[in-house]
C-alpha cells in the first residue's frame, strides 16, 4: 500500500488489473505480487513489483511496515501488505499492459467520502466493504485492507454499510 502526498492531498496507489490477466482480470488492486526466490522477502517483493506494474521508482519509497499476514482462503494465498510512505513521487502509468490495465492516485477524501462506499454482495453470499472511486468498483481484498486501515488511522468517516449492491457478474470472474 503505497501513500503519499498527491494533487489532490493525500493518496494511496492503486492499480486496475488487466482483463487479459489469469487472476481477478479487471479487479482494482494495490501494486504487488508473489515472492520471487531472487527477493528477500515480501518488502523487496513488493518494491519490485510496483516498480514492474507501474513504473514508480523504489528509490524514492520509504517502507513504513508490514502487515501480518492473512491468509486468503479463497484463492489458497498468504499475503504480508507492506505499507510505504512515497517521499518522492514519480510518473506512474501501466508499465506492465499484461497484468495492468491503469493506474490511479486515489485521494483518501474520496475513499472516505460515504458517498462513494457500499456494501457488496458476492453472488457466493459474502458480504464486504467496497469503494466507487475514480471509474472503479474496488471490493474484496483490496475493499478489506483500505476499510481497515482507513479505520485504524481514524481516517474514515460514517457511512451506510446497509446500502448493498450486488457483485457485478464480470467482476466475479477469476
Amino acid at each position: 500500500m503505497l501513500f503519499g502526498d498527491g494533487p489532490l492531498g493525500p493518496d494511496v496507489l492503486l492499480i486496475q488489473r488487466s482483463n487479459r490477466g489469469r487472476r481477478h482480470p479487471g479487479q482494482p488492486a494495490f501494486p504487488g505480487g508473489g515472492v520471487d526466490p531472487e527477493d528477500a522477502g515480501p518488502v523487496e517483493a513488493a518494491l519490485r513489483e510496483a516498480e514492474e506494474e507501474t513504473g514508480v521508482d523504489p528509490a524514492g519509497i520509504h517502507v513504513l511496515g508490514t502487515m501480518p499476514e492473512l491468509y486468503l482462503s479463497f484463492s489458497d494465498n498468504r499475503v504480508t501488505p507492506v505499507i510505504a510512505w512515497w517521499r518522492e513521487p514519480t510518473a506512474v502509468h501501466a508499465a506492465s499492459p499484461d497484468e495492468v490495465d491503469s493506474v490511479e492516485r486515489v485521494p483518501i477524501a474520496e475513499l472516505v467520502d460515504p458517498v462513494n462506499r457500499i456494501s457488496l454482495r458476492h453472488p457466493q453470499g459474502m458480504l464486504g466493504p467496497a469503494f466507487r472511486v475514480r471509474g472503479m468498483l474496488v471490493w474484496g481484498f483490496t475493499a478489506m485492507v483500505l476499510d481497515s486501515v482507513l479505520r485504524e488511522a481514524g481516517l474514515d468517516r460514517p457511512w451506510d454499510p446497509a446500502q448493498v449492491e450486488d457483485l457485478p457478474p464480470l467482476a466475479a470472474r477469476d
